[in-house]
């Protein structure tokens, strides 16, 4: 059986594609995800808010207010 392709291997192979390929592969990409069914999209965002939360947990990730955010988006439109 062959051994199963590393994600940081497929990655430098994508990022090595021209531009027009790797537009063409993001929006293959894009469009598989639709296709999971209801279960499979639950279980992609809850392994999402885990890792959100332990990056949170252990100080990795700094928490921004909505205060804040709102402000910034304002300055940025302005």
């Amino acid at each position: 059986m062959a051994e199963p392709m590393k994600f940081e291997d497929i990655e430098q192979q994508a990022l090595g594609l021209a531009p027009q390929q790797r537009a063409r592969l993001a929006h293959e990409l894009l469009d598989s995800i639709d296709q999971l069914s209801a279960a499979e999209l639950e279980s992609l965002w809850l392994d999402e808010a885990e890792h959100r939360a332990k990056a949170i947990d252990s100080g990795a990730t700094e928490l921004v207010s909505g205060e804040e955010v709102s402000r910034k988006a304002r300055a940025l439109v302005r």
